[in-house]
């Protein structure tokens, strides 16, 4: 922003759309947060269904696990993929403390880690991931989630085919 002010909600997308790639980012949320990083987003689809600055993808999910109120599914807690697969065995930090994240995605395969540990796998050639798929009616490049509590991320490192760019 121009005069340094932090901007009131609003999503940064990337300019291309990527097949295979690692996004690895750093985040600490504050008290009651609730934020993500939505992947696989249709620009034209998110445009065409209310509301139209609503982006239509996978979530990465952050949030405060212990303070928000979608905690009480599993699904919508931190490191899962948003409405679809909880994430398991992780170990996320307090709020205001920075946690490592990392989604893969390699052709079908993608996969969610959290401080090191692999926390969601899916393959989306299957049957299970296409029944979550339309359950949660999402769809597909890249794109961080709006949410009105902060959220700071930190060390935001996109990789393909092993290079940084």
């Amino acid at each position: 922003m121009p005069d340094g002010q932090p901007k009131q909600g609003g999503d940064l997308i990337t300019n291309e759309s990527y097949d295979d790639y690692e996004f690895s980012f750093e985040w600490k949320i504050s008290e009651g947060g609730n934020s993500g990083i939505k992947y696989n987003v249709s620009e034209e689809l998110s445009t065409s269904r209310e509301p139209v600055h609503g982006a239509l993808g996978w979530e990465y999910q952050v949030l405060d696990d212990e303070k928000h109120s979608d905690n009480v599914n599993p699904t919508h807690r931190a490191g899962s993929l948003y409405d679809m697969i909880a994430a398991e065995n992780k170990t996320l930090k307090p709020v205001g403390e920075w946690n490592q994240s990392r989604i893969v995605v390699d052709g079908s395969h993608g996969e969610h880690w959290l401080n090191g540990v692999k926390v969601v796998e899916y393959d989306t050639d299957t049957a299970e991931f296409d029944s979550l798929f339309r359950r949660a009616n999402i769809s597909k490049s890249m794109a961080f989630a709006r949410r009105k509590k902060a959220i700071s991320f930190y060390k935001i490192t996109r990789m393909r085919s092993g290079f940084e760019i």
